[in-house]
C-alpha cells in the first residue's frame, strides 16, 4: 500500500482554501470591528453624541492614509474602519486568489475573467465611482 503524493491542487482544494479565505477574512474583521467598538467606547464613554444632524466635516478616517494614523494612536473609529476595510478587501483576495488557481488549472478563459472582474472592482475603489 503505497501512498501517492498530489503536486497539483485540484478544484475541490481550491474551493476548500476560497472558503477559508472568506471565512478568516470575515471573522477576523469582525474581530477588528468588535475590538475597535470596545476601544472606542472605553475612551469615549463620557462623550454625549448627538444625531439630530448630520454633519459631514466631522467625517475622520475617509482615507487609508488616515486610518493607519489612527491606528498608531489606538483610535477605536480608526480601528473600526480598519475593520470594515479588511471585510473590504476579503473578497478581492478571494478573486485574487481565484485567479492563481485558474492559472493553476490552466483555464484561461476563466483567468480573463478573474483579470476583468478585479480590474473593475480596483477602477471602482480608486475612482470612487462607487456611489
Amino acid at each position: 500500500m503505497s501512498m501517492q503524493v498530489k503536486h497539483y491542487l485540484g478544484d475541490k482544494d481550491v474551493q476548500a482554501i476560497l472558503g477559508t479565505l472568506l471565512r478568516v477574512g470575515v471573522i477576523v474583521s469582525a474581530c477588528v470591528v468588535f475590538i475597535g467598538g470596545l476601544v472606542f467606547l472605553y475612551n469615549n464613554s463620557s462623550q454625549i453624541s448627538s444625531f439630530e444632524t448630520f454633519k459631514p466635516e466631522d467625517v475622520r478616517f475617509s482615507s487609508i492614509a488616515e486610518i493607519l494614523k489612527g491606528l498608531k494612536t489606538f483610535d477605536g473609529l480608526a480601528i473600526i474602519q480598519f475593520g470594515v476595510i479588511l471585510l473590504i478587501f476579503t473578497p478581492i483576495a478571494r478573486v485574487v486568489f481565484s485567479i492563481f488557481g485558474f492559472l493553476m488549472e490552466k483555464d484561461y478563459m476563466y483567468v480573463i475573467i478573474g483579470i476583468i472582474v478585479l480590474c473593475i472592482i480596483v477602477a471602482s475603489l480608486y475612482l470612487d465611482i462607487a456611489h
